[in-house]
């Protein structure tokens, strides 16, 4: 097993700080496969998420984000990678003026990426006798 811990101060206030979490979620759901649960409390919230080879949580406060994963024996070969990646993105996010924009503009990037990688190309459809 391997560990991933990554501890960032911002400056976001808990509002904008939880749609940005709970926007992650959303997309760790939908393009990761993982079953998130997230959870509000008084003095900060709880993202727990989970998929094969994967689990841990995001602590989201006011002024900290604390995400800690553990990875299974396959993740964790590429550890460096990973973490290195989510801090690249974390650190780019919290360094823009809106976060959550900076988020969304980064997944339609990421999304124009693939999809040019990876092009639809429907199957041939017969024509009816």
């Amino acid at each position: 097993m391997a560990d991933i811990h990554i501890v960032r101060e911002h400056a976001l206030g808990m509002a904008q700080a939880r749609r940005l979490a709970q926007r992650w979620a959303e997309v760790a759901q939908k393009k990761l496969q993982m079953e998130c649960r997230y959870v509000e409390g008084e003095a900060g919230d709880v993202v727990r998420f989970r998929r094969a080879g994967a689990s841990g949580e995001l602590r989201v406060g006011a002024g900290r984000f604390d995400l800690v994963a553990r990875l299974g024996m396959l993740l964790g070969m590429f550890r460096g990678r990973i973490e290195g990646e989510i801090t690249r993105n974390l650190d780019q996010l919290l360094a823009s003026e809106d976060p959550l924009q900076a988020f969304e503009q980064g997944l339609a990037r990421h999304e124009a990426r693939h999809a040019a990688r990876h092009p639809y190309k429907p199957q041939a459809t017969r024509k009816a006798d």
